[in-house]
């Protein structure tokens, strides 16, 4: 099977179209997103992804965002509804964990295995309600404590969580889907904001970027599309080495050619680009040009991997993984969340599609430079 570019679309309704089997073929994504266009029932839904699957391999990763509450795309009555972020403030952590497993084992029964959630961003008064209660709190420690949480019940039900908006998108005033946030707080009020994202730098989760200017770390480019926030704040304050996938590149927030769009991404040190509109010629125009998958980005899909099954599965061959990798890179001293965490990128991504994550070794480091591109 050819190796996939390093971007994950969308598909334009409840089955594949022949066109789309075939571009999937020639020129296959890393993965696929779903929304509620693409969703009618279980039977239909099970059925998709496993169409996907067949062309993409048994390990492609599909998408789905499931926070609860407003951003649902499985929804009654074939599945069940689940509370915003925003009603677990306060309530011992325990729930949120509960009901991140139950949401996971409803998203790995329909196929889906990477969830979009949690949302790490602070519920600030006076923000822009597009982030409201999809937010835990304004509190960062009570952020940690429940996105923490939330990641842990994911992965014990199989998935792999996507936080975000990394570094943050509770200040903004406006809706990046449809313009660009400008965030002109200063990097120590903005310590706030990373804060809950630092905690969990380590845990196997996925990262989402934010389409959001912050004035004090690069005045002229968002988050997404920025080297100084990607190198300097992602990978180096908070720590983050996992995998960092883009927001939608087709929101509001972000002006210019998708294509291009995607090459600044890339060239800032994101892993993956998402293309969500599920428009059959936007995803061809975009996968035409897109580069494979990195060897760094192999790592970091193998780590969440091994997370997710040492966690949800109880693998113990990948719990051995995770504990001796870590003993292991801290001995050797390194620096980062797990600099790169594993072996070389092709002994990752063949542990990644087989299925089977022995083999894989923790203990290597691997510089995240964007220009291996």
């Amino acid at each position: 099977m050819a190796p996939p570019r390093a971007a994950i679309i969308g598909v334009a309704g409840p089955r594949l179209m022949p066109e789309e089997a075939a571009l999937f073929r020639n020129s296959p994504p890393l993965g696929v997103i779903l929304f509620a266009r693409n969703i009618e029932s279980p039977a239909q839904l099970r059925a998709l992804t496993d169409d996907i699957r067949g062309l993409l391999g048994a390990a492609a990763p599909i998408l789905i965002d499931q926070e609860g509450g407003r951003v649902a795309r499985l929804k009654p009555p074939h599945w069940e509804a689940f509370p915003a972020a925003a009603r677990f403030e306060g309530r011992a952590e325990i729930a949120q964990r509960a009901n991140a497993r139950l949401l996971g084992a409803m998203c790995r029964a329909a196929g889906l295995d990477v969830v979009c959630a949690p949302v790490l961003d602070l519920r600030l008064p006076g923000a822009h309600q597009v982030i409201g209660d999809r937010a835990f709190s304004a509190a960062p420690e009570e952020v940690v404590r429940l996105g923490a949480a939330c990641i842990a019940g994911l992965q014990a039900a199989g998935c792999i969580p996507v936080m975000k908006h990394i570094p943050g998108h509770g200040r903004s005033l406006s809706d990046s889907h449809h313009e660009l946030p400008r965030v002109g707080a200063s990097a120590a009020d903005l310590a706030a904001d990373i804060a809950p994202f630092r905690a969990v730098a380590g845990s196997g989760a996925w990262a989402m970027t934010a389409h959001v200017l912050y004035e004090a770390w690069d005045a002229h480019l968002p988050a997404t599309l920025s080297p100084t926030v990607i190198q300097r704040v992602i990978r180096g304050e908070i720590g983050f080495d996992g995998l960092l996938i883009t927001d939608d590149l087709a929101m509001g927030a972000l002006a210019g050619r998708t294509n291009d769009l995607a090459s600044a991404a890339f060239l800032a040190g994101c892993d993956i680009v998402l293309h969500c509109t599920g428009k059959f010629e936007d995803g061809a125009a975009l996968l035409a040009t897109c580069p494979l998958i990195t060897e760094g980005t192999m790592r970091r899909l193998a780590f969440a991997d091994v997370a997710r099954r040492g966690f949800g599965a109880g693998d113990q061959a990948a719990l051995r993984i995770l504990r001796d990798g870590r003993l292991g890179r801290d001995q050797a001293g390194a620096s980062g969340c797990h600099d790169g965490a594993l072996a070389a990128g092709s002994e990752a991504w063949s542990a990644f599609r087989s299925g089977n994550p022995v083999g894989v070794d923790l203990t290597a480091t691997h510089d995240p430079d964007p220009t291996e591109r």
